[in-house]
C-alpha cells in the first residue's frame, strides 16, 4: 500500500508546513488552523495502514 505512505507523509506535511509558514508570517491563522486540520485528519487516516503493512 504504497498510497497509504504517500498520503500519510502528506499528512505530516500539511501538520508541520503551515506551523512553519505562520511562524513566518507567510499565512493567517485561520487557514493554518484549517491545514492543520486536515493534515491531522488525514496522518490519523493513513499512517495506522501504513505502519500496519509488512516491510518490503
Amino acid at each position: 500500500m504504497k498510497t497509504a505512505r504517500l498520503l500519510a507523509l502528506a499528512g505530516l506535511l500539511l501538520t508541520v508546513g503551515p506551523a512553519a509558514l505562520f511562524a513566518a508570517g507567510l499565512i493567517a491563522e485561520p487557514p493554518m488552523k484549517l491545514l492543520l486540520l486536515a493534515g491531522m485528519a488525514l496522518w490519523f487516516a493513513a499512517a495506522p495502514r501504513w505502519l500496519r503493512e509488512p516491510a518490503e
